[in-house]
């Protein structure tokens, strides 16, 4: 990719609408689009960062033994009468719509529905279970405030994985291997170290405790206590003596934070499979429920956290696993060092690096402003004075820290 192929550009000023970091970078760096409060689109760089941390969530789901499928965003009603949903009073922030011929339909924010039907075709035997099915899609929900950028949107692509297991027991084994798959998650992504188990409200999924994963940042919208010896927190909307009691947590111990929530877990029980009329035989011939748990991520909510967290004053820094180049090559001088970037540009692509090439013809001070507002990780500079001493300039994103390498030893540190 080359910068002067790109039809976004970098802006030097701030948008008068956004006060959150991550969207007022993202937006000056070209990486998203504000069509409307929570609502935004993904331009190229950024739907590159977006794949990169979609990579890495079907990896580990995948890894677990979750099945990705895709289900649709419209839904039927029956299907939530059946479970007292369609009309619920927690059920908010629900955007419905109508066909022109009068039917009425949800528009999806949550799939425990529509899955609990599409696999009662597949299901009905204890032999079938356990099995996970997930899929990663746009959710939309109708937020009464649509705010701090990708952090709270209306519009947002998320994991969601929903498992099947004949008893407890069966769905405690598989629901604690999915959290250590999510740990795996936020370890790849750079945030492990921040991120806590969370004990929450079960909100309109379940009256059990959820676990929410919040990551440490003071934009957090939530409130936790935090046990760092056992490195796990409870939502201060469930804090109280006794719930502390059940969890087994010591108030002394706990220190409070601010969190945001970037993923969650819940049990279900028999909720939905019950009452769908989902049940499966036993090795007696038994009918027997099925107990369901659900694991959301969110995906778009991940890119937003990174780049809040990891920003600084000249703008994003992305870890080298999602950002959407690992090189940001610039070329400062004449006809030698263009030709020098040229080579270098189609050497480091033919090895599978990927590489943003800054080859407009502007000050080279600008090309450097827009590879940090970027965050690409690390810069080359080719340069006629450079070239003198057969060296490039290689500088890393994260520190600032300026070799000079020798080709060998160029690709030597991008390999």
């Amino acid at each position: 990719m080359r910068v002067s192929k790109l039809f976004t550009r970098t802006s030097k000023t701030v948008p008068a609408d956004e006060v959150a970091t991550n969207a007022q970078l993202l937006i000056r760096a070209g990486f998203i689009h504000k069509e409307l409060a929570g609502v935004y689109a993904y331009m190229p760089l950024g739907l590159r960062v977006l794949e990169n941390i979609k990579k890495i969530v079907r990896e580990e789901m995948n890894n677990y033994g979750g099945q990705e499928i895709m289900m649709t965003t419209l839904q039927p009603k029956d299907i939530w009468v059946k479970t007292d949903r369609w009309d619920d009073a927690k059920v908010d922030n629900w955007f419905k719509t109508k066909l022109v011929n009068g039917t009425e339909l949800g528009v999806g924010l949550t799939h425990e529905e529509p899955i609990v039907d599409a696999v009662s075709m597949y299901l009905s035997s204890y032999k079938d279970m356990p099995f996970a099915v997930y899929q990663i899609q746009n959710k939309f929900r109708n937020e009464l405030r649509a705010k701090s950028g990708l952090l709270r949107g209306r519009e947002f692509l998320m994991k969601d994985m929903y498992t099947f297991s004949r008893d407890q027991a069966q769905h405690l084994e598989e629901y604690e291997k999915i959290i250590l798959a999510y740990y795996r998650v936020y370890d790849r992504l750079g945030l492990g170290a921040i991120t806590y188990r969370t004990y929450a409200d079960g909100g309109i999924f379940t009256p059990r405790f959820s676990d929410e994963f919040q990551t440490v940042t003071e934009v957090g919208e939530d409130t936790i206590y935090i046990d760092e010896e056992k490195r796990v927190a409870i939502n201060e909307e469930i804090m109280s003596d006794e719930n502390l009691v059940k969890l087994g947590l010591d108030k002394t111990k706990l220190v409070k934070k601010k969190g945001v929530e970037v993923g969650n877990t819940f049990h279900l029980e028999t909720k939905y499979t019950d009452a769908l009329d989902l049940y499966y035989t036993d090795e007696k011939g038994d009918k027997q429920s099925i107990i369901m748990g659900c694991y959301g991520i969110g995906v778009s909510r991940l890119m937003g956290v990174v780049a809040e967290i990891f920003a600084d004053d000249k703008g994003l820094v992305w870890p080298e696993n999602i950002a959407p180049f690992k090189v940001y090559l610039v070329v400062i001088g004449g006809e030698e060092a263009t030709a020098s970037a040229e080579k270098l540009y189609a050497e480091l692509t033919s090895r599978g690096i990927e590489v943003l090439y800054d080859d407009r013809d502007v000050r080279p001070g600008q090309k450097f402003a827009d590879s940090e507002l970027m965050g690409i990780p690390y810069r080359v500079t080719i340069s006629d004075r450079l070239l003198a001493d057969e060296k490039y300039e290689y500088v890393t994103r994260k520190d600032g820290q300026k070799t000079l390498l020798t080709h060998e030893q160029l690709l030597a540190k991008l390999s």
